[in-house]
């Protein structure tokens, strides 16, 4: 909170640096308390480390929404957590019908939200709190985007670090080229917050259609780097061909193509100039698949088939180790793998297969995780589906289903009524918070909101 407070103090925006001062006051309160009744030091088993980093968040979600409420930006209860849940999510759902409404102090904060929840704050933790020791790589599994941390040295606390290294660096260079454009200095570091995590979250009404075709286009191109794996950014650092070298990278660029060619041959027809249209094309494609949630263009307006492939393009995620949300390229290549192997052996059922990818052999009970994790991926998906038609009834299968899988894959924009120049503020405060909390499911992948919602893990 304490870069919101010196903008605050900057733009002399004194109630709202008032606000932060005290949130920041309760949040060192907690952790000071917590610091000092918190018993022995320990290394955490894998499921405690999943239950740990759920409640985590859960606390992390309310004190960040203190500042919100302290400075009366958000009517209500519900709206103020809403906004809290999808900025620490990178979620770019929110209910505020025009940003310039806040504060720069309170923007900045918005952003913050993004930025911080994007590389994850219990992987920020483990960089700069050596007391965590041997489990913080249990904490590290339950909240890095993919199915396993990509650990870069023996220690993962160096890894962590390293991580968060490349993720300022990115940045911070994105701001400075930013702000070379049209954006103002400030306006360039809250989209650079809130790019490189994928967030999505602007500090205008129309999203980045306003902005110059300058900023649109570094804008898609820190999309697309925020959708590698930021592991392998720090790889390609001293050895560019790393890139190259990687099967998923090169699965994730081939996803972003074909997104591309199918919005192109949707949406040809529209539009002006050639360049406007490229861009258009090339921006919904990247912010769709990334999950970040910015927006040029009113892609919801589209014909049918078009919003389909749209939705559809939800699902997909970038590559593992990057803050993009969804499913991601590493389970997309796994499945595909594994549907593979499948056909294979109803062909030949003598045959032996061992599934490789990245040139390695994929262990047995990666595969089983992969296939369990897009069950349950689905099955949260169809649920809050079906759960948000019961409690909205005036809303459109489509607004309901693209809502729900806006809301798992951490993108923000849905479609139909929800659109992306549409808030989700109309919603019921039950909407909301259902939204909220497939949301966290999507952020932490599914895994420790199980464990935490577990009985038999609490009664242990």
């Amino acid at each position: 909170m304490l870069p919101a407070i010196v903008t605050g103090v900057i733009y002399a925006e004194w109630a709202d640096t008032v606000a932060l001062v005290a949130a920041a006051a309760i949040a060192g309160a907690i952790g000071l308390a917590g610091r000092h009744y918190s018993g022995a030091s320990g290394t955490f088993t894998s499921s405690e480390g999943f239950a740990a980093v759920a409640l985590s968040w859960v606390v992390l979600i309310l004190v960040g929404t203190l500042p919100y409420l302290f400075s009366g930006s958000f009517t209500g209860l519900v709206n103020p957590l809403f906004e809290t849940t999808a900025g620490f999510t990178t979620t770019g759902a929110t209910v505020l019908g025009d940003p310039g409404e806040l504060s720069h102090a309170m923007l900045l904060w918005r952003a913050t939200t993004q930025w911080v929840g994007g590389m994850g704050v219990i992987v920020l933790s483990i960089a700069v709190l050596p007391m965590l020791g041997a489990g913080g790589v249990e904490l590290a599994r339950a909240e890095a985007p993919g199915p396993e941390p990509d650990r870069m040295t023996p220690r993962f606390r160096d890894t962590a670090e390293r991580l968060w290294w490349v993720y300022v660096g990115l940045t911070g260079i994105e701001a400075v080229v930013l702000a070379f454009g049209d954006m103002s200095v400030f306006q360039a570091i809250a989209h650079a917050l809130t790019t490189m995590p994928t967030g999505g979250f602007s500090t205008e009404v129309d999203s980045l259609a306003g902005f110059s075709p300058y900023s649109q286009w570094v804008v898609i191109a820190f999309m697309l780097a925020a959708g590698v794996s930021f592991a392998l950014h720090f790889r390609a650092l001293s050895r560019p061909r790393a890139y190259l070298e990687n099967k998923e990278f090169i699965g994730y660029l081939a996803i972003i193509g074909f997104a591309i060619a199918i919005v192109a041959a949707g949406t040809w027809s529209l539009g002006s100039g050639v360049e406007s249209r490229i861009r258009d094309v090339v921006f919904t494609a990247v912010t769709t698949v990334t999950g970040t949630g910015y927006a040029t263009v009113d892609w919801a307006v589209w014909a049918p088939g078009l919003v389909l492939a749209i939705l559809v393009f939800m699902f997909l995620g970038g590559m593992a180790g990057s803050t993009a949300g969804a499913i991601k390229t590493y389970r997309i290549g796994i499945l595909y793998k594994t549907i593979g192997s499948s056909l294979k052996r109803i062909i030949y059922p003598s045959v032996v297969s061992v599934q490789r990818f990245e040139g390695k052999s994929v262990e047995p009970r990666i595969v089983h995780g992969v296939v369990a994790f897009f069950v349950l991926y689905i099955g949260f998906f169809v649920v809050g589906a079906v759960i948000l038609g019961f409690l909205e009834p005036s809303l459109d299968l489509v607004s309901i289903g693209s809502a729900s899988a806006s809301a798992v894959g951490n993108i923000g924009p849905a479609l139909g009524e929800l659109g992306p120049t549409a808030t989700y503020v109309g919603l019921g405060a039950d909407s909301k918070l259902l939204l909220g909390f497939l949301m966290v499911v999507g952020r932490l992948e599914i895994y420790p909101i199980i464990i935490l919602l577990t009985h038999r893990w609490w009664r242990r």
